[in-house]
């Protein structure tokens, strides 16, 4: 099973971009999958950026997350 992180990229440089995941969490990200801008969601997956989201698809996702690991931080 492979696990992709949807996130935000905020500025590229060549094929990198810096990509942020939310809760103070940036990384650089290879963007030579996909065809992005700055202010494009997409899904990451080791280091990869795999898939360009819609906004509205990518904040559902997000918010998907943060309640799976809120649920975890509570057990």
């Amino acid at each position: 099973m492979c696990l992709a992180i949807p996130g935000l990229i905020l500025s590229i440089e060549g094929k990198t971009a810096k990509v942020d995941f939310g809760g103070g969490t940036s990384r650089d990200v290879d963007i030579t999958l996909v065809d992005v801008k700055v202010g494009s969601y997409v899904l990451v997956h080791t280091g990869f950026a795999i898939e360009v989201l819609e906004k509205e698809d990518a904040l559902e996702t997000i918010r998907v997350w943060q309640e799976v690991l809120g649920y975890e931080r509570e057990a």
